[in-house]
């Protein structure tokens, strides 16, 4: 069973989050690093942070990948308000947290198609495996986000 207390990313991934970012709006790599930018909870000011997209059967996900993360916190206080950048495209995007099967589809597949972000799910004591099961037990505790455009 994961740790019950608030799991904690690892130190290195905020600084290398700024690498990523900082490669991509120069082009000298990361290019197609999803970017998703946030009007922070307090100060209205525009977050932004590199996340995985999870593309399934039409649609795209994302994971909040440590419960309490910023970036879900901001989404859910801007009512779901976010833009989306992927390379030079940029799009405005509502984020609708889902649960239920939705989310247990995502949350299975996830390990699978997202195997870095896993490990460190996994490393961070979020989940207790990187299988299909470890990560529907996370079902409730960290959100499923399916993005939606022109909403």
């Amino acid at each position: 069973m994961p740790n019950d207390a608030r799991p904690v990313p690892p130190r290195w991934l905020k600084p290398m989050n700024k690498v990523f970012m900082t490669l991509s709006r120069t082009g000298l790599g990361m290019k197609e690093l999803p970017v998703l930018t946030v009007p922070g909870r307090t100060s209205g000011k525009p977050r932004s942070t590199p996340l995985s997209v999870l593309d399934l059967d039409g649609r795209r996900y994302l994971l909040e990948g440590f419960p309490g993360a910023d970036w879900a916190r901001n989404v859910r206080a801007a009512s779901g308000r976010a833009t989306l950048r992927v390379g030079r495209t940029t799009e405005e995007v509502h984020l609708v947290e889902v649960d239920g099967d939705e989310a247990l589809n995502v949350l299975r597949l996830w390990p699978e198609r997202m195997a870095d972000g896993a490990k460190i799910m996994l490393d961070a004591g979020v989940v207790t495996a990187v299988t299909p099961e470890a990560f529907e037990a996370v079902a409730g505790r960290c959100g499923v986000f399916r993005i939606e455009v022109g909403r």
